[in-house]
């Protein structure tokens, strides 16, 4: 068991992430009271049911109230007004971090809310998720021996970042730090690209007049590629909008790509067609040896 790193943790978001959270610091012992913060009571009810929270507030101001911990796992495009109601009563020695993926958006919204980036404030990006949602996918080992990347600002206490990575220890996880540009310039390429390319042959195909025989027909390769189109749209909504810069550069180098394929498979070039696949195929099998999978 951890030691108690937290005697009142805030979470303002109790899906799955946040849930997923929660639990794991329950489950090592790390933090004596959870307090959940959101909209929908019944999803708020129902954490409190699993054990998930202690209890829970609708007003996020109410609900942070003499925490040492708080953690935004709200949509992207809610930050701004979730800060805005805790900035009048957040203690300046209570850790403000989050659990979003894109990094900018955060620092710009806290630079506007708090007038300067806070000393408390650690941004925070769990690599870590299912396509699922809501407080009842949450799992405690959700982020197990699974990186967490932090981005501190030039203004971030060291003595806050060193709490986060203390709390993300005791689920199990990595912590690395990066710069916040460049997380999200990898993070562009790595994830929200894939979730837009997912998206994006699901709808192109779901609008076919053949749509019911191509899903009939589908067999593991299509479920297996796709599975993260099931993934939350409002969440991936606000998080396509808030790191638009970094993925349109990534979509539109893929779509060169995809026109470069394209001419490849209309003239019949086998060697430019084999050379790619080998090489995607040795990118992948290393990378998941790397992983261990």
């Amino acid at each position: 068991m951890a030691a108690v790193i937290f005697q009142r943790l805030c979470v303002i978001g109790v899906g799955l992430i946040g849930g997923s959270l929660a639990r794991a610091l329950r489950e090592a012992g790390a933090v004596a009271e959870i307090v959940g913060c959101g909209r929908n009571t019944t999803q708020l009810d129902k954490a409190c049911e699993l054990g998930v929270i202690d209890r829970y507030e609708t007003d996020p101001a109410r609900a942070v109230y003499g925490a040492d911990a708080v953690v935004l796992a709200v949509p992207l495009g809610t930050m701004k007004a979730i800060m805005t109601a805790i900035a009048p009563v957040l203690a300046d020695d209570c850790l403000l971090t989050d659990v979003g993926s894109v990094k900018g958006s955060l620092v710009r919204d806290a630079r506007e809310v708090f007038g300067q980036l806070p000393a408390n404030l650690v941004p925070g990006h769990p690599i870590a998720g299912t396509e699922n949602s809501g407080v009842e996918a949450s799992f405690a080992t959700l982020f197990r021996l699974r990186r967490v990347i932090l981005t501190p600002t030039e203004n971030t206490s060291p003595a806050m970042i060193a709490r986060t990575r203390a709390m993300w220890q005791a689920c199990g996880a990595e912590v690395v730090e990066m710069g916040v540009e460049h997380h999200d310039e990898v993070l562009a390429a790595t994830s929200h690209l894939p979730h837009m390319l997912a998206y994006s042959l699901v709808d192109t195909l779901a609008r076919r007049d053949d749509s019911q025989e191509i899903f009939d027909y589908a067999a593991g390769g299509f479920r297996d590629f796709t599975r993260i189109a099931s993934s939350d749209p409002d969440m991936w909504h606000d998080i396509c909008l808030a790191n638009h810069d970094a993925l349109v550069k990534m979509l539109e180098a893929y779509s060169d790509d995809l026109r470069e394929l394209a001419a490849a498979v209309k003239n019949a070039d086998s060697d430019f067609i084999k050379q790619m696949f080998t090489r995607a195929k040795q990118a992948r099998d290393a990378y998941c040896e790397k992983c261990g999978e």
